[in-house]
């Protein structure tokens, strides 16, 4: 990246501000440009172009690299017309990996679900055992927050980064691969396709799957070569494993799973059997994960950062022998609800609270997968958490789990989340005011 002519940030999140201070840092004098779809511009010494200018100001020339964040999709036509004018598109990960991949171990983990846990999981591992170790991407810090501060750096991917990511990892792992984000993907290929760009390269960095990622051909595919994989653990670890994490406040068959490929990747790292297991003895849930309160004689979770269905069951299944009130449905990605429905019962829900907008299909898939399940549709967050508090009787478990992003889904009438985390917070807040 040449720090002689202006930059544009597209994107003012987290990633973005991280890339603005990297920028300045280097090149305090750089002009820098930034552009949001939505929301506010609030970069540090940045000037806004609006995205209905983008193309003139591609056209004249204004800035010579764009600068993209994840959320923004790397299939819009605009970043076709850059690159056709000239003018480079990169990311905060890739300009981690051209300034700081160099003399590091990187460990980078991919999947649908579970990647933000295996991830925390190895970074415990590997600091318990004494290794200099540090966590980036969408769990920890932005890759260029992060910068040369460890020697060994374990990312977290999201398959936006993994998408167009520019360098190889050293030991590289994907806990599962299901459908998700097909609107910023265009379609399920392709999210399939930049989600496995993370391990499908000539390099051959030995590579850890999850269970479910083990028998999926599209990553076997991907894998090239079965002698990339990562060892199995010997059966005296995988026992070790099993049982500190049947003390662990890792809940869920999925959770356990997790943990066995954190094993794996840890041990290739370099970390002994003892530190593993203090790494998962220090392991406290992630927020909005599978997060737990206790309120009015009820649980509460909020696994708001589930996003697809596959995580919906995981946290169904996580319950097992409970009776539990179910609260999902959020943004339209056209995924799959059926096998969702039809697990509902078996796994212990008596109650389905069916939110806008893909909680609608879930409930016509309810209403003939498992009529036994109530179900209440609700507008929103607010509404369903009130009818659920003129039935307490009916269960003892309460989980949000949505199965769909949080984009344009209400707390209440004229009041939209901003994002999962919001949501999940909304939902502690208002089961306290209703139900304790």
């Amino acid at each position: 990246m040449r720090f002689d002519q202006p930059v544009l940030l597209y994107g003012a999140g987290r990633e973005a501000r991280s890339t603005r201070a990297f920028l300045k840092a280097r090149a305090p004098s750089l002009k820098v440009f930034v552009t949001v779809d939505s929301g506010a511009a609030d970069i540090e010494d940045a000037e806004l172009i609006p995205p209905t200018e983008l193309n003139a100001a591609i056209e004249a020339g204004r800035f010579a690299t764009i600068v993209k964040s994840p959320g923004v999709s790397r299939y819009r036509p605009i970043f076709l017309v850059a690159r056709e004018a000239g003018i480079a598109v990169c990311s905060n990960l890739n300009l981690w990996g051209e300034y700081y991949r160099d003399g590091r171990t990187v460990i980078a983990i991919t999947g649908t679900k579970g990647k933000s846990t295996t991830a925390t999981l190895v970074h415990l591992m590997l600091t318990q055992s004494g290794l200099d170790a540090g966590l980036a991407g969408n769990v920890g810090l932005a890759p260029l927050e992060i910068a040369d501060k460890h020697k060994i750096v374990v990312f977290e991917l999201s398959s936006y980064q993994t998408a167009d990511m520019a360098f190889s990892p050293n030991i590289a792992a994907v806990t599962n691969l299901t459908p998700e984000h097909t609107d910023w993907h265009r379609d399920v290929e392709h999210y399939f396709a930049d989600k496995l760009n993370l391990i499908d390269r000539e390099s051959p960095f030995p590579v850890g799957l999850g269970p479910a990622a083990q028998t999926n051909p599209l990553v076997l595919a991907a894998l090239r070569d079965t002698r990339r994989l990562l060892p199995p653990l010997a059966p005296f670890i995988a026992d070790r494993i099993a049982s500190t994490v049947r003390k662990s406040k890792l809940k869920g068959a999925h959770n356990l799973d997790n943990a066995r490929l954190a094993t794996q990747i840890a041990l290739a790292a370099g970390a002994g059997l003892e530190g593993i297991v203090r790494g998962i003895n220090q392991f406290e849930p992630l927020p909005h994960r599978l997060e737990e309160h206790s309120i009015g004689g009820l649980t509460f979770v909020n696994d708001s950062i589930s996003t697809t269905p596959e995580a919906t069951k995981a946290a169904l299944a996580a319950y097992q022998g409970k009776r539990i009130a179910l609260i999902a449905g959020g943004h339209e990605r056209q995924q799959d609800y059926a096998e969702l429905a039809s697990l509902l019962s078996p796994r212990g829900v008596t109650l389905l609270v069916a939110l806008p907008v893909t909680g609608d299909r879930l409930a016509t898939a309810t209403y003939a997968a498992a009529p036994q399940v109530q179900v209440v549709e609700a507008g929103t967050l607010r509404a369903g958490l009130e009818a659920l508090a003129s039935r307490r009787s009916e269960f003892d478990t309460i989980i949000l789990s949505p199965g769909a992003p949080s984009y344009g889904q209400l707390e209440t009438s004229g009041v939209a989340f901003k994002d999962f985390e919001e949501r999940g917070r909304a939902f502690v807040r208002i089961a306290t005011e209703l139900f304790s």
